[in-house]
């Protein structure tokens, strides 16, 4: 398939123009991130199904690019369908960029899960996998903000999407056969509202937070969420701003002075130095917060019995999905497991979104009423 490079807003307006109507557009970016928070976009390949604009691989480059509104206009259609593939880190990418997540959304990582092709696969296995095709990988690491662009570089960008338009067109109907087309539609819907909330728990992936104190549970909270703010505000790595061992000593010594940080927290000095006073208006506000107001401790571990039970429930979700034909780990997540153990012993859990839908019927339910036979 041949490829162009767009340089010019003239140019974008033309291609958008010739491609109104189009039932289906291939999406897939090439992005930078090495020493920021957000993605730096370089590239945005695009290939439609069909009209005037099909047959071609487009490449768009953002950095000559000033005016979007017609590609988050495309993207925000509700009548063009977007296929992507293992979609999460070019949601943030639009997020950041264009300011619209691609809505509806097809990713064939996800249909080649749910189909039972085979659950994770990277773009160039399922391309393999499906088209008998293997393709190069020249440019995997290539700097994409450099410029100019090598035909090299673009040569590989729009196979990104050509082949993966190959690959829509043998997914997608066997997905309508086989009656997992609105599956695969509401996992993307999913993975969109859940980027578009923007929610920040990720005090949760600190392993020995579970140990703390309400109050010290609270001042992690508000530590990490001061971290998520400042690192978005200067476009940096969370761990260049503080790292989570940090975050967990400062809830842990709840240290009132410059002197008792230095002391107490494993903080590298220019840290140290320029987020001190910071940290510790952070700390102060949460010494403040009333006792009723503080967060609950959260779970400790699973014990023994409770962890053969999560066993026996992996074993009847690979039953489950093998009446599904369907990969069991397209069907839920490795801590909904857990979720669903702690919700049937009687505690009180978030029950996430993706419960709901075709996942309630065919997974969630049948799962519940498992449970209720095995504790």
């Amino acid at each position: 398939m041949d490829w162009r490079l767009i340089e010019s807003d003239a140019a974008l307006r033309q291609l958008l123009d010739q491609a109104a109507g189009c039932e289906a557009v291939i999406v897939d970016t090439e992005f930078m991130r090495r020493n920021t928070f957000y993605p730096q976009v370089a590239l945005l390949q695009l290939c439609f199904a069909s009209g005037p604009a099909a047959d071609c691989a487009w490449l768009i480059d953002p950095l000559t690019i000033e005016d979007t509104s017609g590609l988050a206009a495309l993207l925000g259609n509700k009548d063009v369908l977007k296929v992507l593939h293992s979609a999460s880190e070019d949601l943030e990418v639009f997020q950041r960029w264009l300011g619209v997540l691609p809505q509806p959304l097809f990713d064939t990582q996800r249909a080649a899960a749910l189909l039972d092709i085979g659950f994770g696969l990277g773009y160039a296995a399922l391309v393999q996998e499906i088209c008998n095709v293997e393709l190069p990988k020249g440019e995997t690491r290539s700097d994409w903000l450099q410029r100019p662009l090598t035909d090299a570089q673009c040569e590989y960008a729009a196979q990104d999407v050509s082949w993966l338009l190959q690959v829509w067109h043998e997914l997608h109907p066997r997905a309508a056969a086989r009656g997992k087309l609105e599956w695969i539609l509401a996992d993307g819907a999913d993975a969109t509202a859940a980027m578009g909330n923007g929610l920040n728990s990720y005090f949760q992936r600190i392993k020995t937070a579970w140990k703390l104190s309400p109050r010290q549970l609270g001042s992690l909270v508000a530590l990490c969420e001061w971290r998520e703010q400042t690192a978005r505000k200067r476009d940096k790595p969370r761990s260049w701003i503080i790292d989570d061992k940090a975050c967990l000593q400062l809830a842990q010594c709840n240290p009132e002075s410059y002197a008792a940080m230095r002391d107490t927290v494993e903080l590298p000095p220019p840290a140290l130095r320029r987020y001190s006073e910071e940290l510790l208006q952070v700390l102060a506000r949460q010494r403040a917060v009333p006792d009723k107001e503080l967060p609950q401790r959260l779970p400790a571990p699973l014990n023994a019995r409770q962890r053969d039970l999560l066993k026996k429930m992996k074993a009847q979700i690979r039953e489950i999905a093998g009446s599904l034909e369907s990969a069991p780990e397209a069907l839920l997540q490795g801590k909904d497991y857990e979720l669903l153990l702690r919700d049937a012993i009687g505690e009180t859990v978030v029950v996430p979104a993706h419960w709901q839908g075709w996942r309630q019927q065919r997974v969630i339910e049948p799962l519940r009423r498992y449970l209720v036979d095995i504790i």
